[in-house]
């Protein structure tokens, strides 16, 4: 049970595209803080593709600030944010939280009002639920293929079906 809680996220979508500045209003939700391996781009990606710079502009425009915090390394995350400038930290660590609530107070965001949108549920679903955030999963858009990230989705994969199963319902 505390496994299940630690890792659901309370919402699911097929990409970041449908995570809308509307619904995120009608939750309260003020601040996104958003992974980038397989959630907004490809690891292919060195800078956002066009669509990812377009959804910040319509998250900003709503008046929904946007953070960073990945677990990759500080280049991949500067070359990255490097037209945004937003806040943003690289080897976060997720699932701890402590780089996550760095994100937080930078922005001066609350638990209330902040969303953790990625792709993984063992670190990103892990780190936003530990912190108290409304967290939002997508599924990867280019998964890794190596024996670590085959586990790490085999592992996921009765918690996906969970949560599935409590949504159909």
């Amino acid at each position: 049970m505390i496994l299940e809680k630690t890792l659901l996220p309370n919402e699911m979508y097929p990409t970041f595209h449908d995570v809308t500045p509307e619904h995120l209003r009608s939750l309260g939700i003020k601040y996104i803080f958003s992974d980038i391996d397989n959630t907004l781009a490809t690891y292919d990606d060195p800078t956002p593709p066009e669509d990812v710079v377009e959804w910040c502009r319509k998250m900003n425009a709503a008046g929904i600030k946007i953070a960073f915090v990945s677990n990759n390394d500080e280049a991949r995350v500067e070359l990255f944010n490097r037209d945004f400038g937003y806040v943003a930290y690289s080897k976060a660590g997720k699932p701890l939280t402590g780089k996550l609530k760095r994100a937080m107070a930078d922005l001066g965001a609350t638990r209330e009002s902040s969303v953790l949108l990625g792709d993984q549920l063992l670190t990103d679903a892990a780190a936003g639920n530990r912190a108290g955030l409304y967290v939002i999963i997508v599924p990867p858009i280019k998964d890794k293929t190596s024996a670590f990230f085959r586990f790490k989705r085999w592992i996921e994969k009765p918690y996906v079906k969970k949560f599935n199963e409590n949504n159909n319902k």
